[in-house]
């Protein structure tokens, strides 16, 4: 929930995503099927409050959530609900976009959501006001966490994700999530993470939708070595 990349190639999209946490926070659970809302939902759970901050449906759409909206925010430590919950009410809709729209977030902490569902919008919560932002899905796209990561930083990051897009092609996901696993030797600023404070990298998780209707979740555990992959019926995915 801290670095999150939207890569097209080929036939798919590749949504992927580094998790950073503090060492002290539980491990989530390995992506499993539930149901949520009407739909079925693939998601890897976080223990402390049950949400998630990556989700595929059935119907295609997938999306994940950064902390943080446009400036880094000081905690009051008493929201209304997790934001991890609030994800599962969005990609629990059968429109996730209109749940978006019409969801009450008055007292959630700031966050911001990339959506991929037909369409690509980068979606962003500052704690009083909703923006939305259309995005072309011909193109790749990085987010870095504004909680975590000053301007500065997140610019090397970007500058280091276009050399990766400038240099890799194809685009495969195995090169994605390479990317995503490297600390391009800046373990305080890289991409994955192991500073003083006790924050960590946690895992990698990444989506592989495909034109044709397939949707691939792949979770790796990067504290336990463990790796897990899980796939939702392709007759219902439309992408």
């Amino acid at each position: 929930m801290c670095t999150v990349s939207f890569v097209p190639s080929g036939n798919k999209y590749m949504i992927t995503s580094n998790r950073d946490e503090h060492i002290s926070r539980p491990l989530a659970h390995e992506p499993k099927e539930e149901t949520v809302g009407s739909l079925k939902v693939l998601f890897p759970k976080d223990p402390k409050a049950g949400g998630t901050w990556f989700a595929l449906n059935e119907m295609g759409a997938a999306a994940v959530l950064l902390n943080g909206a446009f400036v880094r925010h000081s905690p009051n430590g008493n929201y209304a609900r997790s934001r991890g919950l609030v994800l599962l009410d969005i990609i629990g809709a059968e429109d996730p976009l209109t749940m978006l729209s019409e969801i009450d977030l008055y007292n959630i902490e700031p966050f911001t959501l990339v959506l991929f569902h037909t369409h690509l919008l980068e979606f962003r919560w500052d704690g009083g006001q909703k923006y939305f932002r259309p995005l072309d899905k011909s193109k790749s796209h990085i987010w870095s966490s504004v909680t975590l990561y000053d301007d500065a930083v997140i610019g090397r990051r970007a500058s280091l994700f276009d050399g990766f897009m400038k240099r890799t092609h194809p685009v495969e996901a195995s090169d994605v999530v390479d990317f995503h696993t490297n600390n391009h030797e800046d373990f305080e600023n890289g991409f994955i993470i192991d500073r003083e404070t006790g924050l960590k990298t946690f895992s990698v998780t990444q989506a592989i939708l495909e034109h044709e209707g397939q949707g691939l979740l792949k979770h790796i555990d990067l504290l336990n070595d463990k790796a897990f992959e899980v796939s939702l019926s392709p007759n219902q995915l439309t992408v």
